[in-house]
């Protein structure tokens, strides 16, 4: 049977381009996290907020978006039942209504471009768009390094599920233990294996490399674009006082 890298990797490619993935979460960070606009970009930012949640529906990622869509209905259950209570009391589930609603969707975007790319596909992109050397090297090895510590995260949990360690055995204290220790043991090892995959596969060398990744704009990404580009123009015409 004939084999086709090229094929392979066509089948593979995710439903964006990773330089438009960066620009949304870039865009997330800005209007819905950082708040940047104010109430004239409310509208705005509830309609980029719903973004991520379309894009991991696209890609089947179900158990992330269940996990978003549990996050933000307690967040806005808290901004909810704050009028109700004491004043005393209303300080805490405002602070984590408001810390929920707005940085949810961006960690749902950041959650959809590590799941959906891969670390050739990340590298090929940064290099369509000319990015030193310095940076595509260090960020590629975190970009990878993030999937990991997260298997090993739950390799370490169903470790301790397998040994019947819980907090009502143990103890919190133990718990703590039992995980942060192997996690940071583990993290210290798994970046030194991956920066020294990164040097065996010669990222940083001077010499052009090439790539089998089929990345490119296609339909969705200029579209994503033009929103995006229409939600920047937006926020300048009225902080400008263009717009009314």
């Amino acid at each position: 049977m004939a084999y086709s890298s090229q094929a392979v990797q066509k089948n593979k490619r995710s439903f964006l381009d990773p330089r438009v993935k960066i620009v949304l979460v870039l865009l997330l960070a800005i209007f819905v996290m950082g708040g940047v606009g104010g109430t004239r970009m409310k509208g705005i930012s509830f309609v980029l907020s719903i973004i991520p949640f379309v894009l991991l529906l696209i890609e089947q990622q179900w158990k992330k978006i269940w996990h978003a869509s549990i996050m933000l209905i307690i967040g806005y259950g808290c901004l909810l039942v704050m009028p109700y209570l004491p004043y005393m009391l209303r300080f805490i589930p405002l602070m984590c209504g408001y810390i929920l609603t707005h940085f949810v969707a961006t960690v749902a975007m950041g959650n959809y471009v590590i799941a959906t790319t891969s670390v050739s596909e990340f590298i090929a992109a940064m290099e369509k768009i000319y990015m030193p050397q310095a940076i595509i090297v260090p960020m590629s090895v975190m970009f990878r390094m993030f999937s990991t510590i997260a298997t090993e995260w739950k390799s370490i949990c169903r470790t301790m599920n397998m040994r019947e360690i819980h907090i009502g055995a143990v103890g919190i204290g133990k718990i703590l233990e039992y995980q942060l220790i192997p996690m940071i043991s583990s993290s210290v090892r798994i970046g030194e294996e991956l920066s020294a995959a990164a040097l065996i596969r010669g990222l940083g060398s001077p010499i052009k490399q090439t790539n089998i990744c089929q990345i490119g704009f296609r339909a969705q990404d200029w579209l994503l674009l033009l929103v995006s580009l229409a939600v920047i123009c937006f926020w300048l015409l009225t902080s400008l006082g263009a717009l009314a």
